[in-house]
């Protein structure tokens, strides 16, 4: 096979400060590195004239992802909350032994709680609810017992 492993997956966003606190303090992220891209073979790159951009690195569970923060040109707010029939990226999902204490911490965190999505199974002892980043990313929080490993259903 022609690919080693799944290196990050990357989230544009407006405040890198606020989003990096977030990720790290709501959702229990580490950071592992930070860089500064700019010049002609990052505009190459990114497919934008003129790139300026600052990234944070953050780890947890073996899965890293990369919040970028575009000083040149800018960034651009898509519809939020991004509807999930839209084709691309459309969550990140997170299993927690507590749903409504990491739903707080989310909307302490600066984050939003999409009450009417929240669902729950009594049989399965299961519930889940959207939420989004301050830049409005979906991220879907599910508590379930069992192994956090796992798959949902």
């Amino acid at each position: 096979m022609a690919v080693d492993r799944l290196s990050h997956i990357g989230l544009c966003v407006s405040d890198l400060a606020r989003s990096a606190a977030f990720y790290r303090d709501a959702l229990g992220f580490a950071e592992r590195s930070r860089l500064e891209v700019a010049g002609p073979e990052a505009e190459r790159l990114v497919d934008l004239p003129h790139v300026k951009l600052h990234a944070v690195y953050l780890e947890r569970d073996g899965t890293r992802i990369e919040l970028l923060c575009f000083d040149a040109p800018g960034h651009v707010r898509g519809e939020t909350p991004r509807p999930l029939n839209q084709l691309g990226l459309t969550h990140l999902s997170f299993r927690v032994p507590d749903l409504d204490r990491t739903a707080e911490a989310i909307a302490a965190a600066g984050g939003s709680v999409l009450e009417g999505s929240r669902i729950e199974n009594p049989k399965y002892r299961t519930k889940a609810i959207f939420v989004l980043d301050p830049d409005g990313q979906r991220i879907e929080l599910l508590e379930a017992p069992g192994d956090p490993a796992s798959l949902p259903g």
